[in-house]
């Protein structure tokens, strides 16, 4: 048994780390603590069994994750921007043509500041959708709101994200 949860814990670590360091990073603006919540919510998984949190591992993470940034958060009542870079790494930055590389950071820092005049909900459901890959349910169990309202919120995001784009004077581009 002890094998098989030390497993668990150790492929819960591969596949959801990074994200969630991503997660409340964006919630903190802080990496450094960021890394510190993400090492309390997998201390806090190595409390429970793989049959108490079922099939629902990166819900029960991020849930965990969030709450102990929000936490932190409230103690120190500060919030900070979205990072949509998705982490783009130099190797990757260098395969691209340097005109491409500068339209799409042009276009990143634009929907950047686009996302930025969104409610905080609006952002977080785009973060979680877009930046960690989790579906509505995922999404749903982690902020408690139903699935139907992060439907309507990403809907409603995206829609206002298009539409301030295609105002917007610096671009003529269309966001697909």
């Amino acid at each position: 048994m002890a094998d098989t949860k030390s497993e668990w814990i150790s492929a819960a670590l591969r596949e959801h780390q990074s994200n969630l360091v991503r997660y409340a990073t964006w919630i903190l603006g802080d990496a450094e603590r960021a890394r510190e919540i993400v090492q309390e919510t997998f201390l806090r998984l190595c409390r429970e069994t793989p049959e108490r949190v079922g099939g629902h591992l990166p819900q029960w993470l991020f849930t965990v994750c969030r709450n102990l940034a929000f936490d932190v958060r409230k103690k120190e009542n500060r919030m900070t921007p979205l990072d949509l870079s998705g982490g783009l790494t130099p190797a990757r930055a260098a395969e691209r043509q340097p005109e491409a590389e500068f339209e799409h950071k042009e276009t990143m820092s634009q929907v950047l500041r686009v996302l930025e005049t969104l409610p905080r909900n609006q952002r977080e459901v785009i973060y979680l959708k877009f930046q960690c890959d989790l579906s509505y349910k995922e999404i749903s169990d982690i902020t408690t709101l139903s699935v139907t309202n992060i439907g309507f919120l990403i809907h409603t995001a995206i829609k206002s994200i298009r539409k301030q784009m295609l105002v917007s004077p610096r671009s003529a581009r269309r966001i697909p």
